[in-house]
């Protein structure tokens, strides 16, 4: 099994399930209705909507990155806004979220080995490589997962 074969699972478990730590990003996303997820618990925290679309925006910019784009969200691209707070674009959001991480996955299973120590694309730094990326990808996944359980409870 080859090493990006070996990523694109750990990204698979952080966000599908059957993870080490516990609950992957769609198992507890599981029963979120969209009040609940528009829903600011605690002020100043984004709400678990927000954190949805962000985890979608790095999943599409890592993608971008490993096609060679040079990728780096605005602020407003990075936490876009919701207008519609209905139940009908909640779940557009979360099958927006299913599918880019599915492109995410299939990408990163499609990605030569050979090129994980290569330089991200419009990175400077040496050891912004796509092995660093792609394990800062899984890691930022189960960060917002963390996040998204506590104010799930809240």
């Amino acid at each position: 099994m080859s090493e990006t074969t070996r990523i694109a699972d750990q990204l698979r478990r952080a966000f599908e399930g059957e993870a080490w730590h516990g609950p992957a990003v769609l198992e507890i996303l599981n029963g979120v209705d969209a009040k609940t997820a528009a829903t600011r618990p605690i002020d100043r925290v984004h709400s678990i909507w927000e954190i949805v679309l962000h985890i979608a925006v790095w999943d599409d910019a890592a993608r971008r990155r490993m096609a060679g784009t040079v990728v780096q969200p605005t602020p407003d691209e990075d936490w876009p806004r919701i207008t519609d707070f209905s139940e009908e674009s909640w779940e557009k959001t979360k099958d927006h979220l299913v599918q880019t991480h599915k492109k995410l996955v299939a990408a990163v299973a499609s990605f030569p080995a050979s090129r994980l120590d290569d330089r991200v694309p419009g990175k400077q730094q040496d050891y912004y490589t796509f092995y660093y990326m792609l394990h800062g990808i899984a890691q930022h996944e189960l960060y917002h997962a963390g996040q998204i359980a506590i104010l799930k409870k809240v």
